[in-house]
């Protein structure tokens, strides 16, 4: 087929998917279907689809065909972007909140205005943070079952620059990165950008499939793997002890490094140790107060093994120089006076509070969730798609979350991902009532 002609079939396809002459979840013929209809080859007809694929425009699905995808999401409907347009009842970012924690910063201002470091704020700070606020920090993760010196806890702007400074202090572009099939979409975002590469392992209900990833660290020169251990986004899990050794052992027999992201462990009582505790020499720690105080406190931290420090300062000092003094020492403070324990506390039963609304309104769906998480992941029907339902919400003024932004195999499930901690519980119970009508109506 001359170039021209298959760029013209290409470009037919293009103009009537984003005119809505073909609407998102329309089946496309098969392609030999296609070849046979336009007297292509078979090979030419896959090049139409790969290419419309390429663009976004459509979804191939395994067993299942070709489908017009939905191009036309409102802002916000992805978990990729942070802006959800006015009106909308944001179930797809987390960013709860309980009331009074104004007057907790007001409060907090007041008192580093009368205090007598206020001058040293202003000058640069040591990379990792001062050493008495690291130990701060060392001792709030005392709570979370590590126990770790001052000196191996770096301070920096928010969880996700954690995860992104250790993973440009220890991996370097082309590494292969073993990771849950269904992942933290922050995560995803940084593995393209510094050019990694994801090696998926499929997921169970009680996490990892530990038997495919001793197979492919077996295969493949895996050099390091992403998991969250403890409350697990998007599906809630909390691993057991016994998992959670066999994981240290496969890491340790194939030399991984262990980045344990942590962002949602405060809301899981009485968790098993965490895999910095059982492996220390090889797992970096990162977690954050954005989820357990506020979104707007970019302060986080990273509990790394002494030899590893050196170079995680190196990469802070490349990305924004140095830890952030004014919002460290309101942090550290919060922890030295138990402000942070209290609101954690207080997050958690919120959390509880939450779920247990959603599972009186979902009573009889089968959705995934952790009984004191801020989320749940509803998977669908075999016939629904997931981002028709997306689409159909965002015309009931709701933001969801679907499967894309979570998936890092081929094979994306038509599912959604519901944010419960941003909403007061009245338009919560309002909101989740509309999604169990329109998934009903799939």
């Amino acid at each position: 087929m001359p170039r021209a002609r298959y760029k013209t079939l290409v470009d037919a396809f293009a103009r009537d998917i984003r005119a809505g002459t073909l609407v998102p979840g329309t089946r496309l013929p098969t392609h030999r279907q296609l070849a046979a209809s336009h007297g292509l080859a078979l090979v030419t007809a896959s090049r139409v689809y790969s290419e419309l694929e390429a663009m976004g425009l459509v979804s191939g699905e395994t067993g299942r065909g070709t489908f017009v995808r939905e191009i036309a999401l409102a802002p916000g409907q992805g978990v990729g972007q942070v802006a959800v347009a006015a009106g909308m009842v944001d179930l797809n970012f987390n960013y709860p909140s309980l009331p009074g924690q104004a007057d907790l910063l007001r409060t907090a201002l007041r008192q580093l205005a009368l205090s007598g470091d206020l001058q040293a704020l202003l000058r640069y700070q040591p990379q990792a943070g001062r050493l008495h606020e690291r130990a701060a920090m060392a001792r709030h993760l005392l709570h979370r079952g590590l126990s770790v010196a001052a000196e191996q806890v770096l301070v920096v702007s928010g969880a996700q620059h954690g995860l992104a400074v250790s993973m440009m202090a220890k991996l370097k572009p082309g590494d292969v990165v073993a990771v849950d099939a269904l992942t933290y979409s922050g995560f995803k975002v940084l593995a393209e950008t510094l050019h990694l590469e994801i090696v998926a392992i499929p997921v169970t209900p009680r996490g990892p499939d530990l038997a495919v990833l001793e197979q492919v660290c077996r295969r493949r020169p895996v050099r390091a793997l992403y998991c969250m251990p403890t409350l697990h986004n998007p599906l809630g899990w909390v691993l057991d002890l016994q998992t959670r050794q066999q994981l240290v052992r496969i890491a340790r027999e194939h030399g991984l490094i262990l980045l344990e992201d942590a962002a949602y462990a405060f809301l899981a009582e009485h968790a098993p140790p965490p895999l910095a505790q059982l492996a220390p020499e090889r797992t970096l720690y990162i977690g954050g107060l954005s989820k357990s105080v506020a979104t707007g406190l970019r302060v986080g931290f990273v509990a790394a093994p002494l030899e590893w420090v050196p170079a995680l300062e190196r990469t802070i000092m490349a990305t924004v120089w140095n830890a952030p003094g004014v919002m460290t020492a309101i942090a550290a403070g919060w922890i030295d006076d138990g402000t942070v324990l209290q609101l954690e506390a207080q997050k958690r039963q919120d959390a509880q509070a939450r779920q247990a609304l959603a599972a009186q309104v979902l009573a009889g769906l089968d959705y995934i969730a952790h009984p004191s998480s801020y989320f749940l992941w509803l998977p669908l029907g075999e016939d629904a798609r997931a981002d028709q339902i997306t689409m159909a919400l965002a015309r009931e003024n709701i933001s969801v979350s679907g499967a894309e932004p979570f998936a890092v195999s081929e094979h994306v499930p038509h599912a959604i991902r519901l944010a419960l901690g941003s909403v007061d519980k009245n338009a919560l119970r309002a909101a989740l009532l509309r999604v169990r009508w329109v998934v009903a109506g799939y």
